[in-house]
This record gives structure tokens, C-alpha cells and sequence, in this order.
């Protein structure tokens, strides 16, 4: 473990306190999706602590999360196990002060935090502690979706028929899995964080957009399978990929594209992770009496989509509260009907209980469970509860990251 940081910050008034106590942070420089631990020390026994965290979201509004604590009989408060008895979130969680921060104008349930666009995707948590009035202790923690050595290349329909962009480790890394990273019917490219920090755990990424962009259809409608080879086998070719362990993530309607993909082109795609998915081949949007999507030129016509010729593993996430559609039933069935062909894969049904349709996917960043849809603008009620969508968040991102290092060798 990382030697711990730790500040300790004088108030007029208060200088005994100040001086005596730290608030120490294992990791004040860490990637968006790992874990801090966050530790104070120098207290009064049963001494009453709030603890504030502050960051400002890329509109320039400050969120800000908060809870107080009672420090045990050593003088300590360990945010990992100490119970709050207020504030934006009431059970022992470490990151509890990142995921539960709220806008300080808004709906926080309508509302998710969106970083300041920088070009590593770089944000700050501020982290601060006060009694009785005065400032004890702060520390600014640093939040990154880059790892050492990752780079990314933007991909243009212009320069190579796909719009997206390509995130690769360090040269230096072995040859490992790569994912093709995808979401649902909001349109647009919204898996650049994800894929930036799959490459920053040494897996290659690609985040593509496949309607709502500059040379794409303008609706999820007729969109060609074969948009998604083409990136997929872009993505193969890249230097550290290794070609023959190919994954597709797909999110919401993305999911459908995902496991076509997972069906249709077993030699190209050798598995998938879905979220929030359905079962089944759905109309265009916002159209739905339209074609969503298309092999060969020819429409795939609605129904169950077939999986007898998968060829890797498949991970289908899903919320048990899912209020958009019916994503929990439709991720068991998947995998039931995998296991029923006698496939020989692990494939795993992950059902999250008080999680919604913003099951996933990386962890610790506040998001709402009513959210204004890109396209048609309609507020929709997307189920679950913000802390059990945080704990999914948490439980799952690690399953997702140790179902690729089974598939590296």
C-alpha cells in the first residue's frame, strides 16, 4: 500500500485541535475507479466530526457531499467502518463522500456529476474535516481516468469509417484482451471514461459512437452490424491486442448490438459484458415502429436473439429495479439460454438488488435515477436507489476486470 498523505490545516481559534489532527489518504493521486482510504486521527474520544467532500462538475457547479461521525475511544474515525449519524449517505463506505456528493442547486436524483473535459479527464475531490465550527484537517484528492502510459487517438468516419476513439496502454504492456465499448439509445460517444480506464488496467479500449454524431445516422435506426466489425477489427490490429480475445460491452439498446455481434461473428467476437440488457432485437428509437438494425443490408427482424454460435464468455449485469425495462429477467434468461445449448463457457448473470437501469459502470461517480434523455428530452424514472446503484457500480467493475484477466495468457 501506498504511504499514506496527510495535511493538517491550522484555524484561527482552533489551533490546538488543528495541530494534533490528520486526515490521511492512502492515495491522494488514484485512478477514478479504484478505492481511497480515508482515515482521521489526533481526536477527542467520542468527539463529533462532520466530513465534507467537494468537487465542481464540468458546468462549473460544486457538488458536495457530507457526513458526520463519532470518533471511536482511540481519538480515530475510519470512513471504510465508522457508521455516519447524518448526511448523503448512512452506512459504513469509504467512498461514500464521492458517490453520494449532491449539486448545490438541482435535483440530485435528476442530476449526474459530468468531470471538467480536460485531456486526461483529471478531476479533484476536496476532502475536509470540522468541529464545533472550525476547520480541523483537509485534503485534496486527485481523480484520474489515464494510467501511466495510456494514450488515446481519436477515430474519424472521414479517416476510418468509424467515429470513436482508440485507448491504448503502454507500449510495454503484454498482449492482452481488448474491448469495443458502446452505449444505448442517448446516441453520441459516452464510453470514453470506461474505455480510458480498461486501458489504464492494461486492457486496449475502443469507445465507439454509432448514431448522433457527425457522418452517422441521426436516430438509432439501420444501423449495420457490420459499422461495429469494422471497429472491432481496428481494434484488433492495434499493437498489444490480442486478436483472438476480442470483447464488445454494450449498455442498454447497445446490449442488443453486443450479443448479435457475440452471435453473428463468433470468429471476430469472443464475448461480451451487457448492462441493464435486453434478450431480445427491439424497434429503432425514437421510432420504434423502425428497423434498429441491420446485417448484410437486410433488416433483423424483432425477437429473441439467437446465441447458438457465441464463442466466449458473456456477462449480463442488470439492476433487480429496473423501472425502463426488464433487464433483470432478460439477463437471466441469457445466460440461460446459454447454458441450456451446453455451451462450455462461463457466462454470469449479475442481478443487483435496489440498483436501477444506471447499474453501471465504473464506480464512485454520483449519478442520478431520473434522467432527461438525450434524444427525446422525456425524464424518465430509471429505477433503483443512487447507494444501491453505487454498491452494484463497486461489486461489479471488479468482476468485469478479473472476467478479462481470465481471458489473458
Amino acid at each position: 500500500m501506498a504511504v499514506l498523505a496527510l495535511i493538517g490545516v491550522g484555524v484561527s481559534g482552533c489551533s490546538d485541535a488543528s495541530s494534533r489532527v490528520q486526515l490521511k489518504v492512502d492515495a491522494p493521486v488514484a485512478l477514478a475507479d479504484q478505492a481511497v482510504h480515508v482515515r482521521i486521527s489526533g481526536l477527542e474520544p467520542g468527539e463529533e466530526v462532520t466530513v465534507t467532500s467537494r468537487a465542481v462538475d464540468r458546468q462549473g457547479t460544486s457538488w458536495r457531499g457530507r457526513a458526520t461521525f463519532t470518533a471511536d475511544a482511540h481519538g480515530r474515525i475510519a470512513l471504510d467502518t465508522a457508521t455516519p449519524t447524518s448526511g448523503t449517505y448512512h452506512r459504513p463506505d469509504g467512498m461514500g463522500l464521492f458517490w453520494s456528493m449532491v449539486p448545490r442547486t438541482g435535483d440530485p436524483e435528476q442530476t449526474s456529476f459530468v468531470p471538467p473535459s480536460s485531456q486526461h479527464y483529471t478531476y479533484h475531490v476536496t476532502l475536509t474535516a470540522t468541529a464545533h465550527g472550525h476547520q480541523l484537517a483537509s485534503r485534496k484528492v486527485t481523480r484520474e481516468w489515464f494510467g501511466k502510459g495510456v494514450i488515446s487517438k481519436p477515430l474519424t468516419m472521414a479517416a476510418n469509417k468509424i467515429a470513436g476513439r482508440l485507448y491504448l496502454p503502454d507500449r510495454g504492456a503484454p498482449r492482452r484482451p481488448a474491448v469495443l465499448v458502446f452505449g444505448g439509445s442517448e446516441g453520441g460517444n459516452v464510453s470514453g471514461a470506461a474505455a480510458a480506464l480498461l486501458a489504464s488496467h492494461g486492457y486496449p479500449a475502443l469507445a465507439l459512437g454509432y448514431f448522433n454524431l457527425p457522418g452517422l445516422p441521426h436516430a438509432l435506426e439501420n444501423i449495420p452490424l457490420e459499422y461495429f466489425t469494422t471497429a472491432a477489427r481496428l481494434l484488433a490490429a492495434q499493437p498489444g491486442v490480442d486478436s483472438r480475445r476480442i470483447l464488445v460491452m454494450g449498455y442498454s439498446r447497445g446490449s442488443e448490438a453486443a450479443l448479435l455481434l457475440a452471435d453473428y461473428y463468433p470468429d471476430l467476437i469472443h464475448g461480451a459484458v451487457v448492462y441493464s440488457p435486453s434478450a431480445q432485437v427491439n424497434g429503432g428509437f425514437p421510432d420504434y415502429s423502425t428497423v434498429a438494425w441491420t446485417k448484410g443490408g437486410k433488416p433483423l427482424p424483432e425477437g429473441v436473439i439467437p446465441l447458438d454460435h457465441v464463442s466466449g464468455p458473456i456477462m449480463a449485469i442488470a439492476g433487480s429495479d429496473d423501472k425502463l425495462w426488464n433487464s433483470p429477467v432478460w439477463a437471466r434468461q441469457i445466460v440461460q439460454e446459454l447454458d441450456a445449448a451446453g455451451d462450455q463457457h462461463l457466462h454470469q448473470a449479475l442481478i443487483y438488488p435496489n440498483a436501477g437501469h444506471g447499474v453501471g459502470t465504473f464506480p464512485y461517480l454520483p449519478t442520478g435515477i431520473r434522467s432527461p434523455h438525450p434524444v427525446t428530452g422525456k425524464v424518465s424514472d430509471l429505477g433503483g436507489t443512487r447507494a444501491g446503484n453505487a454498491v452494484a457500480k463497486e461489486t461489479s467493475w471488479p468482476k468485469v476486470l478479473a472476467l478479462l484477466a481470465s481471458l489473458s495468457s
